[in-house]
């Protein structure tokens, strides 16, 4: 069998080099129509454009049996084979400093959504644009001078109490933050700011809202996202992947190549990520179901959740911002989908920066660091071992049967701090948000991250193929056969309306077309007039509804 496989690929080292990228060894794949003329174990060249669905998922069946476990052990192989040959994978380090968010908010009943504050609003915007203002608003500060860094090869959990400004700031690090609102400060990829480069392209934002097209399935939504995000820089690594190692006589698993090649195809109606993505996200049970809304029944709250994350981590981002991903999930489906996170994020050296609302013990444990933020300010921001330490230098323990990331968002409440004050001789006292903050600064942590941050990103170090800076990374005109082809789905998959209300609007437009033959007649009284004037008024409804 050994003998076989050299041979297999032998052969394939001769194939031209656009060939070879995209031809690879299955095993145990047998062609369509010969099932009875190939043996279990048979092994052959094939073109990952060629598979059909069914290879593609006895491929993941075969593969990833136990999510969590063989996911992990499928990365490993793939970070062996890059280490070697000596490839470095693109890194991501975001940087934000002195950064500071604000907005304008009406007081009184101005703030109250009606129709006279709406009209209010519009006209006090065009006032707005000549430099005119006479409105009367407070600013909310929603960050006040946070500063931190998020690391590649490490995943951060982002934790706080409600309003605390989570959302904003991982709006603001991915670069989708409202316009209208105020910012200051400064936010960096590798040293780069955001109008340096394309941060929406570079890294991708998992909002807390799923929204869906309901008639179409999980499978299918997933294949459209993956075809409007494309394959990134996969293809140009796997390209100089194959150069190294032809250079070097080395053969790689096959399953890896198969892997590799199959999620670098450019313009793939159904790609084999998406397969990968159902399986780890634990969405394969319902891949053909629909994703449903208030008129469809569809999936579960918990699987939509999934389907949300699930369009982001089908696209080539290796830089992801999650606002409460677990929302709708039991614990034991987090704690999977955050264990396969989590492998991602070492193994392939990416970067993930998550907020959770009240993870469990154990999925609190596979984080390395923690951001805490409360009233706008970050009250620690380092490696999880240490945060336990910290508080305990500020007085506060955590009780052995209390959940770490339970008290981390309680002990900066004033109504709930008091419990945790650890030395019962001395009478408690309040520790404000503001003094935890000026506390951290002090505290080693604290000073090892100021000194990081005093020292500018060296950008030579940046990997080429770590920030995007084309605004579209598919073409056009794929972007353009990818939508037509989503929306000649959802009219086949509404025919009946489609037919019927065309088969309406030509028998109208007959019934309408008649009443011009009146408009010929030679007469010119009243009378013909109303009858012109009637067909213009009907054909004019007909064009507005």
């Amino acid at each position: 069998m050994e003998d076989e496989e050299a041979l297999r690929w032998a052969a394939l080292e001769k194939l031209p080099t656009y060939t070879r990228l995209r031809t690879t060894i299955f095993k145990s794949y047998i062609p369509p129509g010969q099932q009875e003329t190939h043996s279990a174990d048979h092994q052959m060249l094939v073109d990952v454009r060629e598979l059909d669905p069914t290879a593609r998922q006895s491929f993941i069946d075969k593969i990833f049996v136990v999510p969590e476990e063989d996911n992990e052990r499928f990365l490993r192989k793939f970070r062996d084979r890059v280490d070697k040959v000596g490839i470095s994978l693109p890194t991501v380090e975001v940087r934000f400093q002195n950064l500071s968010i604000e907005a304008d908010c009406h007081v009184g009943d101005r703030a109250l959504p009606t129709l006279i504050n709406a009209a209010r609003n519009i006209v006090e915007s065009l006032l707005a644009t000549v430099g005119i203002s006479f409105s009367q608003k407070a600013k909310l500060r929603i960050l006040k001078d946070v500063s931190g860094v998020i690391k590649p090869k490490r995943m951060a959990l982002l934790l706080g109490p409600p309003s605390s400004g989570k959302t904003s700031l991982l709006l603001a690090l991915a670069g989708r933050l409202d316009h209208n609102l105020e910012v200051d400060g400064e936010i960096t990829y590798n040293g780069y700011k955001l109008n340096e480069f394309e941060p929406r392209r570079t890294s991708a934002y998992i909002s807390q809202s799923d929204v869906h097209v309901g008639e179409m399935t999980v499978k299918e939504t997933l294949d459209f996202s993956a075809r409007c995000q494309g394959v990134g820089s996969r293809l140009e690594m796997l390209t100089e992947l194959a150069r190294r190692e032809k250079e070097e006589g080395v053969n790689p698993e096959a399953e890896v190549d198969f892997f590799m090649k199959a999620t670098a195809i450019e313009g793939d109606v159904s790609s084999l990520i998406t397969y990968y993505t159902l399986r780890i996200l634990g969405l394969d049970v319902c891949r053909d179901t629909f994703v449903g809304d208030q008129m469809r029944r569809g999936i579960s709250g918990g699987q939509k959740k999934r389907v949300t994350t699930g369009e982001m981590l089908v696209g080539p981002a290796k830089t992801l911002f999650m606002d409460e991903i677990s929302t709708g999930l039991d614990s034991s489906t987090t704690f999977q989908i955050v264990k396969c996170l989590q492998q991602v994020v070492h193994l392939t050296d990416s970067t993930i920066f998550m907020s959770l609302l009240q993870p469990a013990p154990e999925t609190y444990d596979l984080f390395d660091d923690i951001i805490l933020l409360s009233e706008g300010q970050i009250v620690y921001q380092g490696p999880r071992d240490n945060i336990l330490e910290f508080f305990e230098a500020c007085g506060f323990v955590c009780p052995e049967r209390k959940g770490t990331a339970d008290f981390l968002q309680e002990v900066t409440s004033k109504k709930d701090q008091e419990q945790y004050w650890a030395d019962k001789n001395r009478p408690y006292r309040y520790i404000s948000v503001s003094e935890f903050s000026k506390r951290f600064k002090n505290f080693h942590v604290g000073e090892k991250l100021k000194n990081e941050l005093s020292i500018p990103y060296d950008k030579s170090k940046s990997h080429q193929a770590a920030l995007v800076f084309k605004k579209y990374l598919v073409p056009k005109m794929e972007l353009l056969k990818a939508s037509w082809d989503k929306e000649w789905l959802l009219m086949k998959r509404n025919a009946f309306i489609y037919v019927f209300k065309s088969i309406q609007i030509v028998f109208i437009g007959f019934i309408t077309m008649t009443l011009y033959f009146r408009t010929t007649m030679h007469q010119r009284d009243e009378q013909d007039g109303r009858i012109y004037v009637g067909a213009l008024l009907n054909s004019l409804l007909i064009n507005m509804f």
